[in-house]
């Protein structure tokens, strides 16, 4: 699974998801079995070779409708903010779905 990530910096380790429009660098996340593979940056959410399936976003009033009207599931980080938060919230589905 592609996951899409709004994110604050490249530094994996110290990254945190951030708000679309404060966007400085998109991460892939490539989850596999279980477990973080790899993580890929862009500065466009569009700019990567393989299509992201889903978008982690960081509230339900993120501006969304673009994702969705490219078939990605929508997913909220309420608390989580760094990279293994959310791939530990997306493995245990504690991400929530979006709120309209």
């Amino acid at each position: 699974m592609l996951v899409l990530v709004p994110m604050n910096s490249t530094e994996v380790q110290e990254a945190e998801i951030t708000k679309v429009f404060d966007v400085k660098v998109w991460a892939q996340l490539r989850i596999e079995e279980g477990e973080l593979v790899e993580v890929l940056h862009n500065e466009k959410f569009d700019g990567f070779e393989n299509w992201s399936e889903a978008v982690v976003v960081n509230s339900d009033t993120e501006p969304v409708m673009d994702f969705m009207n490219l078939s990605m599931i929508v997913l909220v980080a309420h608390t989580q903010k760094r990279v293994d938060e959310i791939v530990e919230a997306y493995l245990f589905r504690e991400l929530h779905d979006l709120a309209y």
